[in-house]
């Protein structure tokens, strides 16, 4: 079972950006893929970004797109979701998970069962 914790998140005006962090405290996450997911009051739990385990493939929701990367710092143990040019709508309760891949059905909430806390991030002037 893997404990995420994830920090970073605040509140930020529209255009501003934010930079998330992910940690397992105890397990080197150099090799594997990591995903964030968002939760917006009233509304489901989604993927927005995925980064493989050697960096080599990361994916991203169409709404983040040209404004959220992704990164890690292996001498850190930690991955990075950069965010950008932020919106009202990415005000959120941000979560991290370890998919087996960042393709396919990775975006799908139904295959994780290991969820922290999350980091809530609200864009608003």
């Amino acid at each position: 079972q893997l404990q995420f914790v994830e920090s970073g998140g605040g509140l930020v005006q529209p255009g501003g950006s934010l930079t998330l962090s992910c940690v397992v405290p105890g397990v080197t996450l150099d090799y594997y893929a990591i995903g964030w997911f968002r939760q917006a009051p009233g509304k489901e739990r989604e993927g927005v970004a995925c980064i493989s385990g050697n960096s080599g493939t990361s994916d991203f929701a169409d709404s983040v797109k040209g404004r959220f990367t992704m990164s890690r710092d292996n001498a850190k143990n930690t991955v990075y979701l950069q965010m950008n040019n932020l919106k009202p709508e990415d005000t959120a309760v941000y979560y991290c998970v370890a998919p087996p891949l960042c393709s396919g059905r990775w975006s799908n909430p139904a295959y994780y069962r290991d969820w922290g806390q999350g980091t809530q991030v609200t864009v608003s002037s």
